[in-house]
């Protein structure tokens, strides 16, 4: 076994560590094991014999009125015990039966827990600190008064600290709170002259095991009156109703670990009294008293600093709870400028990269990055855009994660080793729940100088124990590889976003399925407008077409050259309103007809294309560059019209070049067969790319390239009805390239 397994092993033990179950006491009183229906007593500490003057063995079977005086009525003062609540009351004070060698009245205690009724008993002892116990009262009083001028966190636990202080008489009184990690933080300190001082010190998490941390949340107050005392046992050792060890998780006289009976006498610690600050049901911090000798705390002593406690838990949540909803309002702010934004937008994408500054202080960040389909875009300090998108492939492999957070990358996303150079911290949110887009920020790594109460390093000793510290020196360590910590307000507030984006994205869906509905019907119904005109239109055209060559034939002679003129400008102008007809009645027709996929070779269908265009190009030089080309699945026909307006127009619009080049490619991916047909003929200009396949839609004049306006929209319906995609590419004056893909294995209907 290594040095750091065996470590590992023994923290772990000493957290397994039964505390709540020492089946022992402290002996500065005595404690019985009640059952509550008979009041018999079922167990008795061992040193019950010095204060009742039997053997506690004896004592078991036994009724409760056999040890206390005849005047003493334990049920009627049992009527004063709360049923709900586990923690000791004082019920009343008691004396022993007649010829007890302890002959002084009694604090009884009780509380009801693991099935039974615990009784304990403590003798009356001076206060330590105040001599006059009526002082308590304005003493809690002042506290309370004094919490409203306390403006900051410090100075509240300053004014706790000095009055514990003053009502125990303890050598030195801290008060710390804990960080995320467990690690306690001395926010507050009185200590008389010869006492080390640990203001603004650290005391590691390790110090406090997990299973005393959960006591010191449910039990808000414990005391050692001496660390060198010597433990009572409970007889019998287990409990008759449970068969196991009593449960004395409240029990104000139940033992403590050796270990950390051990732990105070190296700090030089005899005495200790330690209060909770419990916030919102979790442990907070602590109120811890020390003292160099032995220090009784007499009962009134440790209620009148339970209640101070309590009201600083209060006081404590109240101010949280007031910064929590003041932060969470603030980042709602923020929320719902970012809403209006994105729903301004056609995307959400759009919307939130116009609001860069409200996207970095709703998380704090320094760096964020908006991820969709389409882009990576990135705000502020960041990553380089390929960790970032190795980042997102991170998180996508993580299956159900909705929101991730890490305040130190280096340690949390150890696969991307090269993230760490820039972010100390990442807070990531999926904002679709089918694609990955995310929306991510970044933190900083902040390197800062921790100041321990000691080396935080834990000791195994020869049992393979774990020894606790023995030097509480100041000591510093350098803390690397940590960014702030993501508050809860801003992960609350990721999830609000991340729903309202999530309700954003489905309206727009509906939105645009409405309108695609909307848009499928008015296509379905200019299809059907625009393949009746377009039928009903070619007879008349054919007829004017007709009678002006006939007219020009027979009467021609007759005509003046004017006339002759027009007659021509009349036969040219029916003949392209025929051609458009034509053209416009194909389209109609392109999504009327069903497809029928087959296998195309795309070599073979450009060579056919050439030669049916030759007349086009007869008398030019053009240098084809068409590289092999592979077999695709789709409709023979409509993919020839496509290839054979593409090849058309790179030869028309490279006319005026010498010589005109034309290129072909295809490139494999894989989902899909991209083709790319390039020219070096006029080209365009990009800023009107989006016009280039709409109908009717011309970049150049009639007068010098002559065409109807609807072959490039004919060539995008056909890829589309493919589930492809086209798109263009292009310069003036340097030529253009048009590409279009097919899927590789296409769905069948």
């Amino acid at each position: 076994m290594t040095a750091d397994t065996a470590l590992a092993a023994a923290v772990e033990r000493c957290a397994q560590e039964p505390i709540q179950v020492p089946g022992s006491i402290q002996p500065h009183g005595f404690l019985l094991v009640l059952d509550e229906q008979d009041l018999r007593v079922l167990q008795a500490s061992e040193n019950a014999e010095q204060w009742l003057g039997v053997p506690a063995q004896e004592l078991v079977g036994h009724r409760f009125a056999d040890v206390v005086s005849d005047s003493f009525d334990l049920r009627s003062h049992l009527q004063r015990l709360s049923i709900d609540e586990p923690f000791p009351f004082h019920i009343g004070d008691v004396s022993l039966r007649h010829g007890a060698p302890c002959n002084e009245a009694l604090r009884l205690l009780a509380h009801r827990h693991d099935q039974v009724l615990i009784a304990e008993f403590e003798p009356f002892r001076q206060p330590a600190g105040l001599a006059d116990q009526s002082d308590y009262y304005p003493l809690v009083r002042g506290f309370v008064s004094s919490l409203h001028n306390a403006d900051t966190l410090e100075q509240l636990l300053h004014e706790c600290v000095v009055q514990v202080k003053r009502i125990t008489g303890f050598g030195r009184v801290k008060a710390y709170r804990f960080d995320a990690e467990g690690n306690g933080q001395v926010l507050a300190e009185q200590a008389d002259e010869g006492y080390p001082r640990y203001l603004g010190l650290h005391f590691p998490a390790a110090d406090i095991p997990r299973q005393a941390r959960e006591l010191y949340r449910v039990s808000r107050i414990r005391v050692i009156e001496d660390a060198n005392y010597q433990a009572s046992a409970l007889l019998p050792a287990l409990n008759p109703r449970t068969g196991k060890a009593l449960d004395m998780s409240f029990a104000a006289l139940r033992s403590v670990s050796p270990v950390h009976l051990q732990y105070m006498r190296n700090m030089g610690t005899l005495a200790s009294m330690s209060l909770s600050i419990v916030v919102d049901g979790q442990l907070w911090g602590l109120i811890s008293c020390h003292h160099a000798q032995p220090r009784p705390v007499e009962f009134r002593t440790r209620t009148a600093c339970e209640l101070l406690a309590s009201v600083l838990s209060l006081q404590i949540e109240t101010r949280e709870s007031h910064a929590n909803t003041s932060r969470l309002l603030e980042l709602r702010q923020h929320i719902v400028s970012m809403i209006s934004s994105m729903a301004d937008h056609d995307s959400v994408s759009d919307g939130l990269r116009e609001l860069p500054e409200v996207l970095l202080e709703f998380a704090g960040a320094n760096g964020a990055a908006v991820i969709s389909a389409e882009r990576c875009d990135l705000i502020g300090q960041t990553p380089p855009a390929a960790q970032v998108n190795a980042l997102v492939h991170w998180l996508g492999q993580r299956d159900g994660l909705t929101v991730f957070h890490t305040d130190n990358v280096r340690r949390d996303i150890d696969e991307l080793p090269e993230l760490a150079a820039h972010a100390g911290g990442v807070l990531a949110v999926a904002i679709s729940q089918i694609h990955s887009h995310y929306l991510v920020w970044f933190r900083p790594e902040q390197v800062r100088t921790v100041q321990w109460a000691g080396r935080p390093d834990k000791q195994i000793g020869p049992q393979g124990a774990l020894n606790p510290r023995h030097s509480f020196e100041r000591w510093q360590e350098q803390i690397s590889g940590y960014s702030q910590p993501w508050s809860p307000q801003i992960l609350e507030g990721v999830l609000e976003l991340r729903t309202s984006v999530l309700g954003i994205v489905l309206r727009k869906a509906e939105e645009m399925a409405q309108m695609a509905n909307e848009l499928r019907r008015s296509n379905k119904e200019l299809e059907a407008f625009s393949y009746s005109v377009s039928h009903d239109l070619r007879a008349p055209l054919r007829h004017i077409a007709g009678y002006t060559e006939l007219l020009g034939e027979i009467e021609g002679q007759h005509l003046s050259e004017r006339g002759t003129r027009f007659l021509k400008h009349i036969e040219e102008a029916a003949h392209f309103a025929g051609s458009l007809v034509d053209n416009l009645l194909n389209f109609s027709q392109m999504g009327r007809s069903a497809l029928r996929l087959a296998d195309v070779d795309l070599n073979a269908l450009v060579d056919t294309i050439r030669q049916e265009l030759a007349p086009d190009y007869e008398g030019r030089e053009i240098i084809w560059d068409i590289a092999p080309l592979p077999k695709v699945i789709a409709d023979p026909a409509f993919i020839n019209l496509a290839l054979h307006n593409l090849i058309a127009n790179a030869i028309k619009y490279t006319r005026g070049r010498e010589p005109a080049h034309i290129e072909m490619r295809a490139y494999q991916h894989a989902s899909e067969t991209e083709i790319s047909i390039r020219d070096n003929g006029v080209g365009f200009d990009m800023a009107y790319a989006n016009k280039l396949f709409g109908v009717f839609q011309r970049l150049h004049r009639m007068e010098d390239f002559e065409g109807t306006g609807i072959g490039l929209a004919s060539v995008r319906r056909i890829i589309e009805r493919h589930d492809g995609r086209v798109w263009a590419e292009g310069q003036v004056d340097q030529g253009a390239s048009f590409h279009f893909t097919l899927p590789r294995h296409p769905a069948t209907t």
